[in-house]
């Protein structure tokens, strides 16, 4: 095709930049399209995420790699869920596991069987009835069955890795393919003067790199995005009011646990993410309700081990951009959007928008109905995600400090609205387009906040309590043994890593 794309161009490494760049160099092997990557060794990188959501394992799969030698290549460790600690209210715990609970009968979900049980006094939670929950509270781990015998034993999982490491580990995979690397700082951007699209960008060195598509991967500054297109941004502050964020590695003090543990604080959370090597821990806050210091030391107080690198700060503006593809340009990554790391959605973003690429792929024409399509995607999955996050704090018992009690008093977006009360007056689920987070997920988090119909579905009724009762207390059975046979998590890494040493410090970043 003469119009056909030929060069692109991505702008930033670090853990965007390398993702797109593996991702379509190798879906583009054997073809006429260049890909090359600018960023700078001068200029440091964010690294967004450490703890990922199990779309992460498709992503480097479809690359051909195995999750061993990812794990090995990261420092990574197994992630079947997240903790949330305090959230609901001070001294509450649950689990939002990555799977299923329990199972349905007659097209009837599992969630009304064991609520009108325990309407009749059930004690337990539906964390009782999740392998994946069970394993991680256990500390426990087992790759899931290929072929599980029932629902019961459906679950997923995820890694808490380096995401330096990550990114040196595609880079080198990128480079490997055919990929072009330029090292060097971008003074300036040319632009067409009849529409304004991206010709090249201007090094420091005093060449120009030429390209036909611009992939901005440049961070929170947006570089081709925003400051040479000037896009525009939708700000989502007047409902997600974290602003600031604290992050620190430790030394690692015990084993590390198969899930990440997320603690609310008197004006926001911290994170404490378990790798092989060390402890990523974060303190997010708003700095509306409180200091920089007092955010700082608060952080500081809670580690468990000792600091092995410098507190270093974030700020940023929770949204995401008017338009991720504008012109000739798309971006990824912090330069499309920031959504607070509650849920752990920041590369799952970055995979979905190179998905979008890939099925979007533009020729020199640019047509604006791809071009439409690829912004109204991008814009209601970050909507669908927002409102998730959002649930988190709307739905809090909490009201000891104004932080809290501006969040459970604040208005939502009415998507989310809708969404919650369909789920107490019915037991039912909501789905939009586009959601990263299915059912299971909503109800994990519904079931922490105590966010539970009004009825059940009537078709219950059917069942003799009796036979209900003895169903939910051998699927609990049933996972008991599950969990007591299966290894623990540290032997699972022990094995994972043995006599692998050399190899893991083959992507070592410092």
């Amino acid at each position: 095709m003469n119009n056909a794309i030929k060069s692109v161009v991505i702008v930033g490494g670090g853990t965007a930049g390398w993702m797109a760049a593996a991702s379509l160099q190798s879906h583009y092997a054997n073809t006429d399209i260049t890909f090359t990557v600018v960023d700078s060794s001068q200029i440091g990188t964010i690294g967004v995420g450490e703890a990922t959501i199990p779309t992460i394992r498709r992503f480097y799969r479809n690359l051909g790699l195995s999750d061993r030698e990812v794990m090995q290549a990261t420092q990574a460790t197994a992630k079947l869920g997240i903790q949330f600690n305090d959230w609901h209210s001070r001294g509450s715990s649950f689990i939002h596991p990555f799977g299923l609970y329990g199972q349905e009968l007659r097209g009837i979900g599992f969630h009304h069987f064991w609520l009108k049980m325990r309407q009749n006094g059930l004690q337990s939670r539906l964390a009782d009835y999740s392998l994946g929950a069970s394993l991680a509270l256990n500390e426990k781990f087992v790759p899931p069955s290929a072929n599980p015998p029932s629902s019961l034993s459906v679950f997923d999982w995820a890694l808490h890795l380096d995401a330096s490491r990550f990114a040196a580990y595609l880079k080198k995979y990128a480079l490997e393919r055919g990929c072009k690397h330029v090292d060097d700082v971008i003074t300036d951007v040319r632009r067409r003067p009849e529409d304004g699209f991206i010709t090249a960008v201007r090094l420091e060195g005093g060449s120009d790199l030429e390209g036909d598509l611009f992939i901005d991967c440049s961070g929170f500054r947006g570089l081709l995005i925003e400051e040479t297109l000037g896009t525009g941004y939708e700000d989502w502050s007047h409902w997600l009011r974290c602003d600031s964020a604290y992050a620190v590695q430790t030394e690692n003090q015990r084993e590390p646990r198969p899930y990440t543990q997320v603690t609310a604080l008197e004006s926001g959370w911290q994170w404490k993410i378990p790798l092989r090597h060390r402890t990523g821990n974060g303190h997010v806050f708003s700095g509306r309700y409180t200091d920089d210091q007092r955010a700082l030391d608060l952080l500081l107080s809670r580690l468990e081990g000792e600091p092995i690198t410098e507190p270093r700060k974030l700020s940023f503006v929770p949204g995401r951009r008017k338009q991720a593809w504008n012109k000739n340009c798309i971006s990824l990554g912090l330069s499309a959007g920031f959504l607070e790391p509650l849920e752990s959605t920041s590369i799952a973003l970055i995979e979905t928008g190179i998905e979008r690429i890939k099925q979007l792929f533009p020729t020199q024409g640019f047509s604006q109905a791809c071009i439409d399509e690829f912004n109204q995607v991008t814009a209601e999955e970050y909507e669908r995600v927002r409102d998730f996050i959002i649930l988190h704090y709307k739905a809090t018992a909490r009201r000891d400090t104004e932080f809290w009690r501006d969040c459970a008093a604040a208005e939502i977006p009415t998507t989310l609205e809708k969404k919650i009360a369909l789920f107490k007056d019915r037991g039912y689920f909501l789905k939009y387009r586009w959601e990263m987070f299915h059912p299971a997920s909503w109800l994990a988090i519904y079931e922490g906040f105590d966010i539970l119909p009004e009825t059940y579905d009537p078709g219950v009724d059917a069942f003799e309590e009796g036979y209900i009762a003895n169903s939910l207390a051998a699927m609990q059975k049933s996972l008991n043994g599950a969990v007591a046979a299966a290894p623990s998590h540290q032997n699972f890494l022990d094995e994972l890593y043995d006599n692998n040493e050399a190899e893991t410090e083959r992507y070592g970043t410092h």
